[in-house]
């Protein structure tokens, strides 16, 4: 599939509000387009005045969609900050009061508050998955459209460029990371699942992907399956590429929910 396509799809399949937040694809490409015409037709002219222009706008575009980036990225990060500790913290009030050892001891009230925070913890994982794929797909985009500027201008854009994207807040998710596994590590901890749903592995395809039902769990297995297709190997595999993912190893919580006796809308 190409990056526009699936770029597109994934917009699509996103939480709501996000959508804007993605790369402007369709218009950097257009603006290459430009740029090699001007770039054709420039041995015709009395300098390059206009392949100028345009490849100064093409790098304005492509700054203005980094500050998108970080703006977003960053501002998503210190909300699942925020929340994180929030979920630690009802996940001790429910045990203080009504766990076995707590003030005011109810298996009946325990289990069915327990209930609600898990829930809210497999939702906050997902979106968190979601916030890492969407930092995958904007720095494939960018390297694609600067791979589609070098080679049809025939200039050197793409490598120092790329240093600087590797600077930025949007690329850095090793903090997000940090919280899914400790999302990850809580659900194994206070929230155990069976050996049978250990045991199942996840089916990748529509069929089952559809049979997780809509919203944000639906929107997490389709993100991490995109997140599985741009960063797996293939020919066109170069320095600029992101390192190929596990999926099984990178969502063992997604198939430990997949099958979950506890409904996820």
């Amino acid at each position: 599939m190409k990056f526009g396509k699936r770029l597109k799809q994934q917009i699509q399949e996103t939480l709501p509000g996000w959508g804007d937040k993605f790369l402007s694809y369709k218009e950097l490409k257009k603006l290459v387009k430009l740029i090699s015409s001007s770039c054709a037709s420039r041995m015709m002219m009395n300098g390059s005045l206009e392949y100028g222009k345009a490849e100064a706008e093409f790098v304005y575009l492509l700054n203005n969609e980094i500050d998108k980036f970080n703006a977003f990225f960053m501002e998503q990060e210190e909300d699942f900050i925020i929340r994180h500790k929030e979920l630690q913290q009802r996940i001790g009030r429910v045990i203080d009061t009504w766990g076995p050892n707590g003030s005011q001891p109810s298996e009946k009230d325990c289990k069915e508050e327990l209930g609600k925070i898990r829930k809210d913890i497999v939702d906050f994982h997902g979106e968190m998955v979601l916030l890492i794929n969407y930092s995958n797909i904007n720095y494939t985009g960018l390297a694609k459209i600067l791979k589609k500027y070098d080679k049809r201008t025939g200039g050197l854009l793409r490598s120092p460029y790329i240093q600087k994207v590797l600077q930025q807040p949007f690329f850095t998710t090793d903090l997000i990371s940090k919280l899914v596994k400790e999302c990850e590590s809580t659900i194994d901890t206070v929230f155990p699942p069976s050996c049978d749903v250990i045991s199942r592995q996840l089916v990748l395809g529509s069929e089952k992907i559809g049979a997780a039902g809509e919203g944000i769990f639906r929107n997490t297995v389709a993100a991490l399956l995109t997140m599985q297709e741009i960063r797996k190997g293939s020919s066109t595999y170069g320095r600029f590429s992101l390192p190929p993912l596990s999926l099984p190893d990178q969502s063992d919580v997604i198939q430990s929910q997949l099958n979950s006796p506890i409904a996820i809308p």
